[in-house]
């Protein structure tokens, strides 16, 4: 597992883009600027890792192999690590959450409702139902305490690393896709596993 020292500085990441597109906007840089690669699995995975070690130390729900584990699969499994906006569908985020489902569930549970208002206001995006449903498909940061928080009110424990199917079952119970696809699942877990 990377240290923290080891992982890029995300909220310093978003700063520069959200001044880059500013200035690109405003047409005094070059439409080149690109933003930091997390298209490949490793910076995804690092992305998410220091996404989860900032709500650790804003909520106290701590960063474990197990979470960034799971998120990580649940991740590939929605989305293949690539969309912020469902293909054909109304979900945001990698985690592809509903406005209905996901993202009410988050807000209005017990076990999260205080964190997530926590996190909505330390990123100052207000903390409602369709904001946060929006805010989600651009903000990886709130994305990433969405996906997080949801695993949070399951009142079951998070699976071992290595419990595939546990794992599976996990992810069933709390994201309740509707066209599930457990063929897919075991490959997504293990490439999960290998980026530890």
């Amino acid at each position: 597992m990377a240290t923290r020292s080891e992982v890029i500085d995300w909220l310093d990441q978003q700063g520069r883009l959200t001044r880059a597109a500013q200035e690109m906007l405003e047409g005094t840089v070059p439409s080149t600027a690109v933003p930091p690669d997390i298209t490949t699995k490793p910076g995804f995975m690092q992305m998410m890792t220091t996404n989860l070690s900032w709500l650790e130390d804003l909520v106290g729900i701590e960063v474990n192999d197990q979470a960034r584990v799971l998120e990580m699969t649940i991740a590939g499994q929605e989305s293949n690590w690539q969309y912020r906006l469902q293909q054909g569908g109304p979900a945001r985020s990698f985690w592809q959450f509903e406005s209905g489902g996901g993202v009410a569930g988050v807000l209005n549970h017990p076990a999260s409702s205080a964190s997530i208002r926590t996190v909505c206001d330390k990123l100052r995006i207000a903390c409602n139902q369709s904001t946060v449903y929006e805010a989600m498909a651009w903000n990886d940061q709130l994305a990433v305490a969405m996906a997080r928080l949801l695993l949070y009110t399951d009142p079951a424990a998070l699976p071992a690393v290595g419990q595939v199917q546990a794992a599976w079952d996990y992810y069933l119970r709390n994201w309740r896709p509707g066209a599930p696809h457990p063929d897919k699942w075991p490959g997504l877990y293990q490439q999960a596993m290998d980026l530890l």
